[in-house]
């Protein structure tokens, strides 16, 4: 990092999760000095909370080569692709890491599968979001109780709601208050490859696309994600039975980033 990145990153080492490190974190252009500065000021309770996709691996690749301890979590729904189990083992292996697998309360899937069956996700959009809360959001809830900055890697252009995000937001509605930061908010999908391919950062195979260009540009549970044809939206592989008439607003997102 340049010296005044560094200076910056000091700075944001010095706040509070407050309005002021918000500004200091929107006023730091380099993804690498907003990784520093927060897991210096923060340490364990600031974590890249990650699937393992494109985005989260650059994150963990520059918050590696940052030399400070980092912190970096996974919600593990019980339903994930193989591949990316495998792939989780192949990550941490690289960096040195331990990845914490976040997992669902065991009762309240097990309630749930009684109450609506196993593919409830099919019924109705109502029971997606049901599905994805169980699996998703609860889990997150229950990790942000030990954070104080959550570090995602979403992008403006992985979807039209996506593109109305802002790179750092304060979550009052918590118990606490949490600072939710995405660095690389602004990089396109071209230049998330081309920082990839330079730096030689592993890929989860998934995300590769096949002989007729057909790739999962968003990888979730086994069941709800679909591989995307040249020209779809990046989103369109989620849910995919939704795409003929989504009738709600968010109808392509699980609500995690929408209902914390």
């Amino acid at each position: 990092m340049s010296t005044q990145e560094i200076r910056t990153a000091s700075t944001i080492a010095n706040s509070a999760v407050d309005e002021a490190l918000r500004q200091e974190v929107l006023l730091t252009a380099e993804p690498q000095a907003v990784l520093f500065s927060l897991f210096k000021r923060f340490k364990e309770r600031a974590a890249i909370v990650t699937s393992g996709q494109l985005s989260g691996m650059v994150l963990i690749h520059l918050a590696a080569e940052n030399h400070l301890p980092f912190r970096v979590c996974t919600l593990d729904t019980l339903r994930l692709f193989p591949e990316t189990y495998a792939f989780l083992e192949q990550v941490e292996a690289r960096y040195g890491i331990q990845i914490e697998r976040i997992q669902p309360d065991a009762q309240e899937v097990q309630r749930m599968i009684s109450q609506h069956g196993e593919y409830l996700f099919f019924d109705s959009h109502a029971k997606q979001e049901h599905c994805c809360n169980v699996r998703k959001v609860r889990p997150m809830q229950r990790l942000l109780k030990t954070l104080d900055v959550w570090i995602t890697g979403l992008r403006r252009d992985q979807s039209a709601e996506r593109g109305k995000l802002p790179k750092a937001e304060l979550l009052s509605a918590m118990t606490h208050p949490i600072l939710k930061v995405s660095p690389l908010i602004q990089w396109t999908t071209e230049e998330v490859w081309q920082f990839i391919r330079d730096n030689d950062i592993p890929v989860n195979p998934l995300l590769e696309a096949d002989a007729h260009g057909h790739v999962y540009e968003s990888l979730g549970c086994m069941t709800c994600t679909t591989p995307i044809r040249p020209g779809e939206p990046k989103r369109a592989g989620r849910w995919r039975w939704q795409n003929a008439a989504p009738s709600e607003e968010n109808a392509k997102e699980c609500g995690l980033h929408y209902s914390i």
